[in-house]
């Protein structure tokens, strides 16, 4: 059961900054529903691990990260996956990663000064911003009355 999602992108996170991303992503999604579950000192997992509880399966080139689909896992969202996305922006110098949802929805997040900005409609919470409110789609693609 889930929300099967499809990540893909490239974000530049340098290696000599990935612990710190580590720690960060695990605080954040200890604290929230999901498959990660840190077993003492969180800061000893792997991004390559935190990536795979939020869905994703991910490679290091030099000093980016290439998301792609956790195709040997059960690359489903929750609200950990959010978490590890909003969580590595500090460290992300530039880059985007894109989501595709099961049934089709699609939203990126846009990386650049230490933020992570969501780009379209989360299929799984319904929201058009991380952790905001359920939105219906069918309230957004009507024109708005001037």
């Amino acid at each position: 059961m889930g929300y099967l999602v499809m990540p893909s992108g490239r974000v530049h996170l340098p290696e000599a900054d990935e612990a710190a991303a580590v720690a960060a992503a695990a605080a954040a999604m200890s604290g929230r529903d999901g498959w990660f579950a840190p077993d003492g000192d969180p800061s000893g997992d792997a991004l390559v691990d935190l990536a795979e509880a939020a869905g994703a399966s991910i490679t290091r080139d030099g000093d980016w990260i290439e998301f792609g689909f956790d195709d040997a896992g059960d690359p489903k969202w929750s609200d950990q996956a959010t978490a590890f996305y909003l969580a590595i922006a500090p460290f992300v110098r530039s880059g985007t990663v894109h989501i595709e949802g099961e049934d089709g929805a699609s939203w990126s997040y846009t990386y650049a000064d230490g933020r992570a900005t969501q780009q379209g409609w989360n299929g799984w919470d319904g929201s058009v911003e991380p952790f905001g409110e359920s939105v219906d789609p069918v309230t957004l693609m009507r024109p708005r009355s001037r």
